[in-house]
Parts: C-alpha cells; sequence; structure tokens
C-alpha cells in the first residue's frame, strides 16, 4: 500500500497509468464507468481513501476534455431537469446513507440495472422516446446512487439511452453530468482539507496522461459507431456496473 508520507513510487505508477487510460477510454465512449475499472485495481496499489478523491479530480478532467471535444452537443433542457433532482437525490442519498445499511438498496439496485440492460440487449428496440416524465425517479436514483455508493452515471445512461437519439448528444449529456456531480465531490473533498497536503493533487496530476489518452481513444472508438453499436456497447458497460455493485453487496 502507498502511503502518502512519501509520492508514488515508478511501480506503482507504472500500475496506475495504464489502468486509468484503459477505464478512461470507457468514460470516453459511455461518458462514465471510470470507477468500474480503476477502482479494483488501484486498491491494490494505493489507499482505497485516496482513490475516490482522486478519480473526482481526473473525471472532472475528462469531462472537461469531453466537452471541448462534443460540449455543443450537450442536451441542455435534459441538463437543466435532470440537475435539480441530482442534487435532491444526492442529499436524500447522504440521508439515507445515515440511517439505512448500503447492502439492501446496493442488491436491488445491482439486480434492476443488469435486468434492464439485458433487456435492452435482446429486445427489439423501443419505438419513440421515453416519456419526459421519467426524468423524475432516473434524476432522483441517479443522485441517491451517486451518495450512497459513489457512483449515479450508469442511472443517468439508463434515461439519456431512451430520451436522445444522437449518441453525442448523449455521451456530452453524460459527461456534463459527471462533470458536475465530480466538481461538487471534489469541492467537498477540498473544504473537509483532503487536498490540503497537496500530494493527491501531485497524484491526479501525474495520471493526467492516462486520462488524456483514455478520453481520446474512447472518442475516436465513438467515431466509428453507429447509434445502434453505441446503445449495445452501453448496454455492456451498464451489466458491468450492476455486476460490480452485486458484487459489492456480496462482499459486505
Amino acid at each position: 500500500m502507498m502511503g502518502f508520507d512519501a509520492l508514488p513510487s515508478l511501480d506503482q505508477i507504472a500500475v496506475a497509468l495504464p489502468t486509468l487510460a484503459v477505464a478512461y477510454v470507457i468514460f470516453g465512449i459511455a461518458g462514465f464507468g471510470t470507477a468500474l475499472i480503476a477502482a479494483p485495481v488501484l486498491a491494490h496499489a494505493m489507499p482505497v481513501s485516496a482513490i475516490v478523491p482522486m478519480l473526482a479530480l481526473l473525471d472532472c478532467g475528462a469531462a472537461i476534455a469531453n466537452s471541448l471535444r462534443i460540449g455543443d452537443k450537450v442536451a441542455k433542457d435534459e441538463l437543466v431537469r435532470l440537475v435539480p433532482l441530482m442534487v435532491i437525490g444526492s442529499l436524500v442519498g447522504a440521508w439515507l446513507l445515515l440511517i439505512l445499511p448500503p447492502r439492501p438498496m446496493m442488491l436491488v439496485l445491482g439486480v434492476f440495472v443488469v435486468a434492464y440492460a439485458v433487456y435492452a440487449l435482446v429486445a427489439r428496440p423501443p419505438e419513440g422516446r421515453l416519456s419526459r416524465a421519467w426524468v423524475l425517479p432516473f434524476g432522483g436514483i441517479g443522485g441517491i446512487a451517486s451518495a450512497m455508493f459513489g457512483s449515479g452515471g450508469f442511472i443517468y445512461a439508463m434515461y439519456l439511452g431512451r430520451r436522445l437519439a444522437d449518441k453525442d448528444a448523449i455521451r456530452a449529456t453524460q459527461s456534463a453530468l459527471i462533470g458536475l456531480s465530480t466538481m461538487t465531490r471534489a469541492i467537498i473533498f477540498a473544504l473537509a482539507g483532503v487536498y490540503s497536503d497537496g500530494k493527491l493533487v501531485v497524484l491526479a496530476l501525474l495520471m493526467v496522461p492516462g486520462m488524456l489518452l483514455g478520453t481520446w481513444l474512447g472518442h475516436h472508438v465513438t467515431l466509428r459507431l453507429s447509434r445502434d453499436q453505441f446503445l449495445k456497447l452501453l448496454y455492456l458497460v451498464l451489466i458491468a456496473s450492476g455486476t460490480t455493485l452485486l458484487i459489492r453487496a456480496a462482499a459486505m
């Protein structure tokens, strides 16, 4: 394990850089999923307490990098509806975290996400867009999942995949949501003094090349995909996300 009384060793950087590059390929494609790939591997090289604050900084950077490429594709009307619900859901999730054991909700959410994604993969694609009213449960539950489990991106992806016809609009809007969410988280960490000695910031800066390479590769992979191919890949990431929740719940 890496102690933060010293900067990371070359061996630790050699593990973390390619891990984050692969994780940010997923982020560049889907607009979320960094922790899904990176956290289990990074946990072998650094304290778990350092991973979430570091990824918050890097996810902000990745969201900005995506915005520079496809920021004009953001569905601002969807963003305006989702963000307040995300904030409310995050407050509810923080409260639930204090009064409820997270394991039952993690199990239910994991089963739901996997079942939804498997159904979406095998069923005939639905005609028409999801009703705008569905923003209420998806926006709120996404915020709750963000607060309770550290990630709600897969919930927003389920909603946006059925609302937006353009795959770049899905990615751009998803990235904007994750950027706002992780920026809020990073500000909270900063106010709590997590970054005060500067070492986590230095560590995040050392990981920036992997983040930039991954998001660039993910973006160029997506350029070659049709919307149907993009959605199928998105559903596979959702299955992986739900499975990760189930594994985490089983380990509690």
